[in-house]
């Protein structure tokens, strides 16, 4: 009775009637069951599940309801284990405690079931029975009862579906029970939460059955005592309280408590289906509850718990824990109610849990981020400025905008502690589904997603007035980069994929790269003077090049770190960052090589200077190939390579040129030395044959050599020495090739083949400057001597390079002619001036109509040549006395000294254009071919008494016409023969020979000039 007092107050019942409800109660107690009476009427319905007796597998079901002593029967349902009957029974009850008994059957009329119901008074096979108390019933009621046994040796199975109404007597108006209990334990909850300041007060219950306890004593007794004395199923109670619940669902701890309770409503309806064979959805059709109501229920609290996750953020903050909790038993309430749909409901595609949560914290991360962009300056000053005084940029208060970058940065520092928040506080709580949701991964791929359309389109927009600094652009480019990479990268849907950030920085990058280029040159001209100021001193103790270069390259490289910190990922934008990066290199290197130049000629006479200028731009070029291989050595993309190597080969060029300056410099020096050692050599006497065979020769030569070289040698130690101190390897080798032709070549021109003092004078004069037989062996063991000097033991030149340099053979070539023959030196001269006809193209003073006939005699092979001069023409020649014009025709080539070699024409008096129409006839020998031959043309003024006169020459090769076999043509004259050096050398060897007269007839033709006119 103690339960009355405690339940007046929630129904807010005031004392008087309370005192006249209990006095009504009391008497009806005392009166008893004597004057209770009640109508029942009981609808046998359907039932489901049930077991086969019979042979084929089924039966033949048929039902009795008993009431007292009154018992009715169904009709029977052959072969049917789900049967059907809709049939209504009526009975009078007298007395509460009656049972209603209800009784399914399985019909059989064969012999085994007359025996049977002989001895056991039942010829039918029991299926399954459900007892009901009478006083537990009230109003009307659709309900399946799940079949039980009988005895323990029982086979049953399946559920009957009933539906009974009870009218009992005085209290016809009276609610059912069901409504009754749900006005009691509705009114409890909202009371208990109403004196517990609007809050849900959870009971501490342990153990399998705590999802039954719904309030704390003395309220969760009273609903169970109702529940028990009427009949209330558990089932119906914890719908109620899930029903109460419902209305306080954001309360702390209530969400944890629905899904317990929620699952195991699911439990009782889907996980008893297999043993009763009764579907989930036909025994929640049967609720007391009532089907539609409870599904309207979870579709309102469903939607309410999508629009309360839509916004977690705000409804769960991060920095409650308990409300934490909360958030992750909603998700388990979402997943029951998913399950709910699914296996009670039974329908065929319900909305999945994962997708419905992950749906809502999109939209959550949507709302954040725009929230985020919308009230990005005031957020980041209340979170991160925490001095109110501190200065901010007036551009940034109204959002983004071309003149500023400050508003992404924000932006990103913002987004970024959102990303640590979901990955950090939500991703553990929102953990049901680990393979279709990461909090963490899908906020920060959610809000990459939003952040890269705002910021490309406004960079899109900056693009086009670029207000920013670049240096301003690339910080912000740095800060997406890492955004990126710490947050992104690894994230579906972007793992494995090339990002788009680089694209957008494209356009600033490429603007700082330019002006990276004259940045570059300002530092390269900076360090290049301060460079020249102090003197080009070494950059360290043991290198040999100066600060200026390493200035340069540490400019160089730290933009070149720069872009390999952007950590581009699109391989297409780098090839366009390399070749950009390259052309910067090439810019600034061939600038530093284009002043290095220009003043080198300054510091020639400065030899140490000048060595280390060398030294820098060889260290250009190592410095450039390490630069390459950074960039990517034989991977880096064609055009940013060939760059790269065309500057490497200009800035070898660049070194070549600086070492023939630096050795040219050395020439006069080497001059006066080989001019000294010409000296020395003149004083080698001696005619005749050497034989270096012979010890004593050999002997007496190498002292002759050593005598003679100690000039030049005295001179190259000395420098050669200096310059291995101060040049590194690659520049003291190219020094030393220049040094090495110029060596050569001015040993062949001054001590071998002087120039002549005039190559028109009488040769015979030159013959002094030639070399005897003696003083060439000892040159030729002077220059093994060089060739070893300059070769070092293997730490100068190569012996290859030395053997094969043009220098070097053009020297002994020139010594080697020294002791050519009469007729091998014309057939050289023959054979090397083409051009001897040059002048008389330049300046014609007239022609010879001349007619040539080559003939080769099959038998003895000798050849015969036939020259017809047919005429002159337009003689350009004056002279005060008789002019007598005749022609000569010299056969000039090898083993002619036997034979004829010159033929002339008769003179003509006084005609300037005469008509000769004269044939000769020249005999060649059949040791060599016509091509080894010349005809030289002399057209004379004839002078009695006293020498002819040359009006003009010309030269026809026979090589010419060697083909055809004859010729005909006009041969323009000339004042003088054109003569290369190789002719000249020939010449003046050939000059010396005094006693050989092919020699001296050959020589007065080719150095003969035109005679001067005698003009008064």
């Amino acid at each position: 009775m103690l339960t009355f007092p405690y339940i007046r107050p929630v129904f807010g019942i005031d004392k008087k009637s309370h005192a006249g409800h209990m006095k009504s109660i009391k008497q009806s107690v005392l009166d008893g069951t004597s004057k209770w009476s009640a109508k029942l009427a009981i609808t046998v319905i359907s039932a489901q599940g049930l077991i086969g007796k019979d042979k084929t597998g089924t039966s033949d079901p048929y039902v009795t309801v008993q009431v007292g002593k009154t018992k009715k029967r169904t009709k029977t349902v052959p072969q049917e284990l789900n049967p059907v009957w809709n049939e209504i029974f009526y009975f009078e009850c007298h007395n509460s405690s009656d049972r209603i008994k209800v009784r399914v059957w399985d019909e059989d009329n064969d012999l085994k079931s007359k025996l049977r119901h002989k001895f056991t008074r039942e010829a039918d096979d029991f299926l399954g029975q459900t007892i009901i108390e009478v006083r537990t019933l009230s109003g009307e009621m659709d309900v399946w009862y799940n079949l039980e046994k009988r005895t323990d040796k029982s086979a049953v199975s399946g559920a009957i579906r009933l539906h009974i109404s009870v009218e009992i007597k005085g209290e016809e108006k009276v609610a059912p029970y069901h409504v009754q209990y749900t006005c009691l334990h509705e009114n409890l909850f909202h009371y208990l939460c109403e004196t517990s300041g609007g809050t849900v007060t959870l009971p501490d219950a342990k153990g399998d059955d705590a999802w039954k306890v719904y309030f704390e004593e003395p309220a969760q007794e009273i609903v169970d005592e109702f529940a028990m004395r009427y009949g209330i199923e558990s089932i119906y109670q914890a719908m109620t309280h899930f029903s109460c619940l419902s209305t306080k669902y954001m309360s702390p701890g209530v969400p944890a408590v629905m899904s317990t309770l929620l699952a195991n409503i699911n439990a009782f309806y889907a996980h008893t289906t297999a043993s009763t064979a009764v579907s989930a959805s036909d025994r929640f059709a049967a609720s007391n509850f009532g089907k539609e109501k409870f599904v309207k229920l979870l579709d309102q609290l469903h939607n309410s718990l999508r629009i309360d996750l839509s916004v977690y953020r705000n409804t769960f903050p991060a920095s409650d824990p308990g409300r934490l909790q909360d958030l992750k038993s909603t998700v388990d309430l979402l997943t029951s109610i998913t399950f709910f749909r699914m296996k009670v409901q039974e329908l065929s595609s319900p909305p999945r849990a994962s997708v419905v949560v992950k749906d809502c914290v999109k939209a959550c991360m949507k709302s954040t981020y725009q929230f985020l962009f919308d009230n990005c300056n005031e957020l980041y000053q209340r979170e991160y400025q925490t001095d109110p005084s501190e200065q901010t940029n007036p551009d940034d208060h109204d959002g983004p905008n071309t003149r500023s970058l400050e508003f992404w940065n924000k932006l990103m520092t913002l987004i970024v502690s959102v990303i640590e928040e979901d990955k950090n506080s939500y991703t553990p709580v929102l953990n049901q589904f680990p393979q279709e949701l990461n909090v963490g991964q899908v906020s920060a791929a959610s809000q990459w997603h939003w952040f890269a359309q705002d910021l490309s389109y406004a960079l899109q927009e900056h693009e086009k007035e670029r207000l920013c600094k670049s240096s301003e652009y690339m910080n912000l480019h740095f800060k997406v980069k890492w955004f990126y990479h710490k947050y992104i990268a690894a994230v579906p849907p972007y793992k494995g994929t090339v990002p788009e950030y680089p694209i957008w920085f494209e356009p600033f990058v490429m603007q700082w790269l330019n002006e990276n280029d004259d940045v570059s040159m300002e530092y390269l001209h900076g360090a290049y003077d301060r460079d020249k100021k102090d003197g080009f001193q070494k950059a360290s103790e043991h290198a040999l090049f100066s600060t200026s270069v390493t200035d340069v390259f540490t400019q160089l490289n730290q933009c070149f770190d720069v872009i390999q910190k952007l950590e581009c990922p699109d391989p297409e934008i780098i090839v366009r960052f390399m070749k950009r990066f390259a052309k910067t290199v090439n810019k600034v290197l061939l600038a530093y090589a284009d002043i290095v130049r220009r003043d080198f000629a300054k510091y020639v006479g400065r030899q140490k200077i000048a060595c280390i200028l060398m030294n820098n731009i060889q260290q250009l070029r190592v410095q450039l190939e390490k630069v390459f291989e950074a960039m990517g050595g034989d991977n880096l993309d064609r055009d940013a390579a060939d760059i790269l190597k065309e500057l490497q080969q200009k800035l070898n060029g660049v070194l070549d040129e600086l070492s023939v300056t630096f050795a040219s410099s050395l020439e006069p020096q080497i001059q006066a030395s080989m001019q000294q050692l010409g000296t020395q050599l003149s004083k080698v006497k001696g005619s005749g044959q050497v034989s270096l065979g012979q010890a004593s020769h050999r002997t007496a030569v190498q002292q002759e050599s050593d005598m003679v070289l100690s000039p030049l040698m005295d001179f190259l130690d000395g420098s050669i020495s200096m310059f291995a101190q101060s040049c590194e390897k690659t520049v003291f080798k190219r020094v030393l090739k220049e040094l090495w032709k110029i060596v050569m070549s001015t040993m062949e021109k001054t001590v071998v083949l002087p120039p002549l003092s005039d190559p028109r004078q009488d040769m015979t004069k030159e013959a002094e400057k030639n070399l005897s037989l003696r003083q060439c062996a000892v040159l030729e063991m002077a220059l093994d001597t060089i060739k070893q000097y300059f070769h070092a033991g293997g730490n100068g030149l190569k012996k290859t390079f030395l053997d094969k340099s043009s220098e070097l053979l053009s020297l002994r070539y020139a010594l080697s002619l020294y002791t050519h023959t009469t007729d091998a030196l014309i057939k050289i001269f023959v054979s090397t001036q083409t051009q001897q006809e040059q002048p008389s193209i330049e300046d014609t003073v007239g022609e010879v109509s001349i007619q040539v006939d080559l003939f080769t005699h099959p038998g003895t092979g000798e050849h015969k040549v036939t020259v017809k001069i047919v005429a002159a023409n337009d003689l350009k020649w004056r002279t005060t006395g008789m002019f007598k014009p005749f022609v000569e025709v010299h056969m000039i080539g090898p083993h002619l000294s036997d034979k004829k070699r010159k033929h002339s024409t008769k003179s003509k008096n006084n005609n300037w254009s005469p008509k000769f129409n004269e044939t000769f006839h020249f005999i060649l020998s059949n040791e060599d071919a016509p091509d080894a031959y010349e005809l030289h043309i002399c057209t004379k003024d004839y002078c009695f008494a006293r020498e002819d006169r040359l009006i003009g020459v010309s030269v026809l090769q026979l090589r010419d016409i060697q083909e055809k076999g004859s010729c005909a043509c006009w041969c323009h004259l000339g004042r003088r023969v054109h003569l290369d050096e190789t002719g000249w050398t020939v010449l003046r060897i050939l000059s010396q020979r005094t006693n050989d007269e092919v020699a001296k007839g050959f020589v007065k033709l080719k150095s003969e000039c035109r005679h001067r006119e005698e003009v008064e």
